[in-house]
């Protein structure tokens, strides 16, 4: 079910041209309305900050965002200041002088846009009156025990007043782009276009709301978007009211966008409208000088999740830390959505392929997803006290042995080694080396769980048997809390620890993005994504070989969940048989890869869906005439030039091999500077030829 596409960058011949003519932005004033500026709560908030300075760039003091206001998030993250529009002052002081109140300043990220936001507590007295007005505008009723839809009209009632006063101040004078991002602030739009206020709206879903639920109900969500009826299903749900909503703010809009070609699949079937631009989400990447250098920081980050695992495994460390292989997933603990389930399935295959091939390496998997907890657990607490405590003694000995051994020399004698140390010493290090023994398995997961027989990710690893054994190839740590640089027992921050680790592993069945395979493209560490992910679909889209770049795609959407499973598996086993060098190589190439996940390229489409708003709200000052553009050549990423023609030629007939052998194909400086002008290529192309 593929559907015909609005615009990608296989479709964008015309971006030069844009550059050339931009919009007048000294005479308009864009406004972004999001429940997430300021106030983080999932994956919107990532896109609005990053996405915040090119557009800042852009759009200097004419940009500004607006969101609900929270106490702490302003004390924190914003610098209050007076508005520079006297306009915008005005629209501010009708809304405070009837009652309201309104908070302006520049947020604190990069680019430093200037926010606009409401008190949703302040307006709570007006809710019965907004609600009535709704009816009337559009016959959506409210129940009063859904706090968030009651809090999404508030918001969206006070932006929309916000904006009848901004254009009774403005008149003609400059003209308005209203971008909206998810249902709470559709609200603003549907109750402005109610009204008849001049702007032009866009409106962007991130993911459908009953997309979200079907899929949170384990239904067989993609083998039947044509088969649900939408109306029952939002109602059996009791969100139909929240699903009115957004269905109206999406065709309320000018133009109407998601964030990758698979949402859009969703949101033709969801709320009956194909959008009219695809605008992929993206990362504000920063290059280091060096490319050696990102390569340092994954060898300095790695040596510190050796040293937890070196803690964690204590009593049964029988395995090579310098063969080991860490792999990790991460993000909110959805069990089915997020692929855990295929996951630990998978695992377990790994660990009889790894185990019937004798294979030296071992694989510790991280599962970062918090869950309910009421504290580290004590078994983790004392593995880790224990490490310490023998790298004190190890420390001592090792003084006191230096020191011995420094006299001796300078006495010009080759020291008895027997007596170098003496029977305290040897004591000591035999107390040490007892203290290591323990009766019990490392455990699974660093805390106390609440739900513990309950709990999803435990009781799939109860089913499958994988609890740390020592004949165990596969070595699963749950860490059910995001992680933090102060932690007791893995004081690294997310960034360090994605750059520490070999493989992120995503098999997602419902990511209308996925920022986290994205994140280790960016970071120069390979990923596993799926074609059921905004992200999976647009390298898969554009890059004609993702796997020799670090990006496998598992196929969760034509095969079944046995083969998708096999699949995972492979590719998990095939990372495990290359050699270090091979990684390197790979890494590398992953990390040149992120030109195409940058905001500079991406942000592009945004400036697309303003120009497209613009020329239908005001058809008689914007024309796009020249943004017809006619359709192009689908654009691949090609393969690296290194890599053998035939895939068979790639790969090791056995998992026994060298770390030292070498591949003299491969010039790393010549591949990289291909990728380079590679990477510009899809601004550039060429119409399509006849037929195809």
């Amino acid at each position: 079910m593929r559907l015909s596409r609005s615009l990608s960058i296989s479709s964008l011949s015309g971006l030069p041209l844009w550059e050339e003519e931009s919009l007048p932005v000294q005479d308009l004033l864009l406004f972004e309305v999001s429940w997430e500026v300021t106030n983080k709560v999932g994956g919107i908030y990532t896109v609005i900050q990053t996405k915040a300075k090119i557009t800042a760039d852009e759009w200097g003091e004419n940009y500004i965002m607006m969101g609900p206001y929270y106490e702490h998030n302003f004390k924190t993250q914003v610098e209050k200041c007076e508005p520079p529009n006297p306009a915008i002052k005005a629209a501010m002081d009708s809304l405070i002088n009837n009652g309201s109140q309104v908070h302006f300043g520049r947020w604190l990220i990069e680019g430093s846009p200037y926010v606009i936001l409401f008190d949703i507590g302040a307006s709570a007295w007006n809710l019965d009156r907004w609600k009535g007005d709704l009816w009337k505008v559009c016959n959506i009723g409210l129940p009063y025990h859904d706090r968030e839809a009651n809090d999404s009209l508030i918001f969206g009632s006070l932006v929309a007043w916000f904006f009848k006063e901004l254009t009774d101040q403005l008149q003609d004078k400059q003209n308005i782009i209203a971008h909206f991002h998810e249902w709470q602030a559709g609200t603003g739009l549907l109750l402005s276009r109610s009204q008849k206020i001049p702007l032009a709206t866009i409106f962007t879903t991130h993911a459908t709301l009953l997309g979200r639920y079907l899929c949170a109900g384990n239904a067989d969500f993609y083998n039947n978007l044509d088969k649900f009826n939408i109306d029952r299903e939002a109602g059996e749900r009791q969100i139909y009211h929240r699903y009115c909503l957004e269905r109206t703010a999406v065709h309320c809009a000018h133009v109407f966008t998601t964030v990758s070609q698979i949402t859009a699949v969703e949101a033709n079937h969801m709320v009956h409208r194909q959008p009219d631009v695809v605008t992929p989400n993206g990362l504000n990447v920063r290059k280091f000088s060096a490319m050696h250098e990102f390569q340092n920081l994954h060898s300095l980050n790695k040596a510190k999740i050796q040293e937890f695992v070196r803690g964690h495994f204590y009593g049964h460390l029988d395995f090579n830390l310098e063969k080991t292989l860490f792999f990790f997933t991460a993000g909110r603990y959805e069990f089915s959505n997020k692929g855990a389930d295929l996951l630990l399935e998978s695992l377990s295959r790994l660990n009889y392929l790894l185990r019937v091939h004798k294979s030296d390496v071992t694989v510790v998997v991280f599962f970062i997803m918090p869950a309910k907890t009421n504290n580290f657990n004590v078994e983790s607490l004392k593995g880790q006290a224990v490490r310490k405590q023998l790298w004190d003694t190890a420390q001592f000995v090792k003084e006191k042995f230096g020191k011995s051994l420094y006299e001796s020399l300078l006495r010009g004698e080759i020291p008895d080694m027997s007596k170098i140390l003496n029977r305290d010493d040897f004591t000591i290090m035999k107390r040490a080396i007892f203290a290591t023994q323990r009766n019990s398995l490392p455990p699974v997961t660093t805390h106390n769980m609440l739900d513990d027989s309950t709990d999803p990710i435990l009781s799939n690893i109860r089913r499958i048997g994988l609890f740390n054994g020592r004949n165990d190839r596969v070595k699963i740590v749950f860490h059910p809390e995001f992680l933090s640089s102060t932690s007791p027992l893995l004081p690294m921050d997310y960034e360090e620890f994605v750059r520490g680790c070999h493989l992120g592993v995503f098999p997602s069945y419902y990511e209308p993005w996925g920022y986290t395979p994205g994140e280790c493209t960016v970071m120069g560490i390979p990923s596993v994504t799926t074609n059921l992910s905004g992200f999976g679909c647009f390298i898969e889209e554009h890059v004609s070989d993702p796997s020799e770049y670090g990006i496998y795609i598992v196929d969760r959407r034509f095969r079944s969940a046995e083969g998708s499973c096999n699949q995972l598996t492979q590719f998990m086993f095939s990372f495990c048989q290359q050699s270090r060098r091979q990684r390197i190589i790979q890494r590398n190439r992953t990390e040149r890869l992120s030109d195409l996940l940058d905001w500079r390229y991406l942000g592009r489409f945004y400036m697309y869906a303003r120009h497209l708003s613009l020329s239908r709200s005001f058809p008689s000052k914007f024309k796009m005439d020249h943004l017809n553009i006619a359709p192009t050549q689908g654009f691949r990423y090609p393969r690296p030039s290194s890599v053998p023609p035939s895939p068979s030629a790639s790969l090791h007939s056995t998992p026994h091999h060298s770390d030292e052998e070498d591949d003299d194909s491969y010039d790393e400086e010549e591949e990289a500077e291909r990728d380079r002008q590679n990477i510009k290529a899809p601004f550039t192309l060429g119409e399509m030829e006849k037929g195809k």
